[in-house]
């Protein structure tokens, strides 16, 4: 059974938010999410995008991976398949799975991005981390600052520095790939 992480991220927004001393219109100004989505966030009344939790994110000076890894707080060395949190975009569809146990220093997460469909990161949510994009199938456009690449299945890309990104597929299958990161 699949573990629904929702309202652990909607509690988490909110304890970053209140443990940096912020009101909710700094999260907002932080952000540049608005004041009324955090808030529906934060009493799960809404469901955050992959680009809302990017942009808080950022704001709170969190890689994604660590502020949704935040959220599950377990401590368990074994991540079992049917329990490993997945999280789905209400806006695209696009699905995220931590594959690896929480609060691993090597985190492995699992994406499936529909056809078309087009997530973009500010720089912010890269900041803090290392990463690498390895295509299990599909095709996957990711832009990185003014760099485009173009991977196919069984592609692996490290990225640089931190810089805007958009992950796109522009195929008419899933891109299924794995995000391995760890902190800067």
């Amino acid at each position: 059974m699949e573990k629904d992480p929702g309202q652990a991220i909607a509690m988490r927004v909110k304890i970053e938010r209140e443990a940096r001393g912020w009101s909710l219109a700094e999260l907002a100004e932080r952000s540049g999410v608005s004041k009324a989505m955090i808030s529906k966030i934060e009493r799960s009344e809404a469901s955050p995008t992959a680009t809302v939790l990017g942009r808080l994110s950022g704001a709170f000076g969190l890689p994604l991976s660590v502020l949704l890894a935040l959220a599950e707080r377990e401590q368990e060395r074994v991540a079992l398949a049917d329990e490993q949190p997945v999280w789905k975009d209400p806006e695209t569809g696009y699905t995220r799975r931590a594959v690896s146990p929480p609060n691993s220093l090597l985190e492995l997460i699992e994406v499936s991005l529909p056809p078309g469909v087009r997530v973009p990161y500010p720089a912010s949510a890269f900041a803090f981390q290392h990463q690498q994009v390895w295509v299990l199938s599909g095709v996957l456009d990711f832009q990185e600052g003014a760099a485009r690449h173009h991977l196919k299945e069984g592609d692996c890309l490290l990225l640089g520095p931190p810089a805007d990104c958009v992950f796109h597929n522009p195929g008419m299958e899933p891109a299924r790939y794995v995000v391995a990161l760890t902190r800067r």
